[in-house]
């Protein structure tokens, strides 16, 4: 992250140039001139990562001029000429007395449950050929090429259940939202759930997800909401920023 591969396209800013601008926003900007438009990005980087070690303990032993004889270096480093930590923990903890603090976790049951008119439970998550939102996996034309579109995975006796068939268009609802995708049968899905993958801009699956928080870390339950599956619906439309 801290050398560049390749040069930005005209008109286009470098990784520091953008951060420069952005730092500029009042409240945010101090000791930034490293970052203005023009600067040289080997020096600038050098004294980005300079900062670095100052508030990162974990690489304070890295120097620039080790990074760029050596090209990389591992970390955990704390002191300069420690070779680094490869695997950590192997004999203490960085606790007072070096043993880990293990702490129990409670198993709290979901915010929403399957009832008679939501009886599947939804899944969402990745798929190996999409990252996130597909904004770059989309454009690459192999990985497209495999999954154009948006499905959902369920056993076989779940379409059967709704009178759907594989690849044909199936809507999925919960008390929020619903969506419409292609069905893909799959026998190594749990009965009773559905998986939808989150890339699929023209099914945006997280408009039927739960927003409830979890009490203690404040994280949205997204993986895991009651909906309803039925045959049909409007065959979902490609935009055009994934189909370009």
């Amino acid at each position: 992250a801290l050398r560049g591969e390749i040069p930005p396209p005209a008109g286009f800013p470098n990784t520091f140039q953008f951060w420069g601008v952005y730092l500029a926003v009042p409240g945010l900007g101090q000791n930034t001139t490293c970052l203005e438009p023009g600067a040289d990005c080997d020096a600038a980087a050098a004294r980005v990562w300079e900062e670095m070690r100052r508030l990162m303990p974990s690489v304070a032993g890295i120097a620039w001029t080790r990074l760029e004889r050596d090209g990389a270096a591992v970390f955990p480093c704390r002191h300069e000429g420690d070779a680094g930590e490869p695997v950590v923990f192997t004999e203490r903890f960085p606790t007072a007395d070096g043993r880990a603090r293990f702490v129990p976790a409670d198993i709290v049951p979901p915010d929403e449950q399957p009832d008679a008119q939501y009886p599947l439970v939804l899944i969402t998550g990745r798929q190996l050929e999409h990252w996130h939102t597909g904004s770059m996996t989309r454009r690459a034309a192999m990985l497209d090429a495999i999954e154009p579109d948006p499905v959902a995975w369920l056993h076989p006796l779940e379409l059967d259940a709704a009178g759907a068939a594989p690849g044909g268009v199936v809507t999925l609802a919960s008390r929020r939202g619903r969506v419409s995708l292609y069905a893909r049968a799959d026998a190594g899905m749990p009965r009773g759930a559905v998986f939808v993958a989150f890339c699929w801009a023209e099914a945006a699956i997280n408009e039927l997800t739960n927003p409830a928080l979890d009490p203690v870390g404040k994280i949205p339950e997204l993986k895991y909401c009651a909906v309803h599956l039925s045959a049909g619906g409007t065959p979902p439309l490609r935009p055009a920023a994934a189909a370009a």
